[in-house]
């Protein structure tokens, strides 16, 4: 059964219905996540119509909006009173309470995951109780609520820490992996922002550092180069390589030389230059590691397609950074962490070879103490989980304690919690 409650009082008469009929409810937000966390074949509770803003506090800086709200939806909304979120993931057509589930992240080692915004939050429980979270109120649930994967129960509101609205400059340049990795540190320290693209099958790197900025808003955009070349064109000999796959490095090498090997600045509101299209369909694998451990990991990544050139690996590799925090099951749990996230497209939809790829960089992932980004594609179980969480009992007890029978469980969660 497919719900699109409209109140509190809606969704606690669905629960209600799901007690009495012995069944699982998953609440479903943008849709974004490529892993099955949202999948189920019971109830599944659509917060679509639940997308208001409650309250602006311009004092603190702090704004109270419904869980369904689109993260899209909220940024004009804060426009308006001169704040923004200190920052964004890739895509805003995500919710207020999705995203924080899933520890969506984005780069910044002054920056924590996005869940570490939010100050309060409702959460209405399987046995149809309110709970109100802060870290003065049920501080315990608090700390496994702001990355709670769904299974907690549903959220109801989020109240998120704010900013003065500002403007960023995002100036990118090529590099190599060499000069980056061995200047890791410095380059952390000079961009507010930083990350970096590497392309496999090569040495060469995009550089990319996003700070504030008092300029005007500007673009290098066009429509030819980031349509016609870089999307159409792109797909195009990305199909070809599903025949030959020995292409993939020529088209990596290409691409670098014909979009990325020339310095490029722009500069917009905050949450336009975070945000940018998602264009492909892609399997995407993205972990958190312990940021000293970024050198490592990249330079065995690189060997392990030098050694074995028959596994193909599509550009970009995304290298972003992102600082600690207390929250329970968090990728950055009590870390600063490095995200190395891997791609591999699916041109017109078709599907491409990748398992040998995805299972040689997860078995790097883990030797370095690598945690999975929750909402994507990974072969990991308790047992992992276990390994890589130290507060992984404390959050399994809490959520046995909220919801005892299983109510929000689905079968990509039994993997992680039996």
């Amino acid at each position: 059964m497919y719900y699109q409650p409209t109140s509190v009082q809606e969704i606690i008469e669905v629960l209600a219905l799901a007690r009495q009929q012995n069944k699982r409810v998953k609440v479903v937000g943008g849709g974004h996540s490529p892993s099955d966390i949202a999948c189920t074949d019971g109830f599944m509770i659509h917060m679509g119509k639940m997308n208001r803003v409650l309250q602006v506090d311009t004092e603190k800086k702090q704004v109270t909006v419904e869980a369904g709200i689109l993260l899209a939806d909220l940024h004009p909304q804060l426009d308006k009173h001169g704040l923004a979120l200190s920052n964004l993931g890739a895509v805003s057509d995500v919710t207020a309470g999705g995203v924080i589930g899933t520890g969506t992240h984005n780069t910044g080692i002054r920056h924590g995951i996005l869940a570490t915004q939010v100050v309060a939050l409702t959460l209405l429980t399987a046995d149809g109780t309110i709970l109100e979270c802060s870290e003065s109120s049920n501080a315990e649930v608090f700390r496994a609520v702001r990355v709670h994967l769904g299974c907690l129960g549903v959220i109801l509101a989020v109240t998120l820490q704010c900013v003065p609205q500002f403007h960023l400059q995002e100036t990118s340049f090529p590099s190599t992996l060499r000069e980056v990795l061995d200047n890791l540190d410095s380059h952390l320290k000079k961009s507010e922002y930083f990350r970096f693209l590497w392309f496999p099958h090569t040495e060469n790197v995009s550089v990319i550092y996003q700070d504030h900025t008092n300029k005007p808003p500007s673009s290098s955009a066009s429509w030819f180069w980031d349509y016609a070349i870089g999307f159409h064109l792109l797909e195009f000999l990305l199909w070809i390589s599903t025949f030959l796959p020995c292409l993939v490095g020529w088209i990596n090498r290409f691409f670098f030389w014909l979009l990325f090997s020339k310095k490029k600045e722009n500069s917009n509101l905050s949450h336009k230059v975070f945000t940018y299209e998602c264009r492909f369909k892609q399997h995407v694998q993205d972990w958190a590691i312990p940021r000293e451990k970024t050198k490592e990991a990249l330079l065995e990544l690189k060997a392990m397609l030098e050694a074995h050139p028959k596994v193909v690996a599509h550009f970009p590799v995304e290298v972003r950074f992102t600082r600690g925090d207390d929250i329970l099951l968090s990728p950055c749990f009590r870390r600063d962490s490095c995200y190395m996230n891997i791609i591999m497209y699916r041109p017109y939809g078709k599907d491409v070879s990748r398992l040998d790829y995805w299972l040689a960089y997860e078995s790097i992932m883990k030797k370095v103490g690598g945690r999975p980004h929750w909402a994507k594609a990974h072969s990991c179980t308790r047992k992992d989980f276990e390994k890589m969480y130290p507060a992984f009992p404390k959050f399994c007890a809490i959520r046995e304690k909220l919801d005892p029978t299983g109510m929000f469980l689905n079968a990509y969660l039994e993997k992680v919690f039996y």
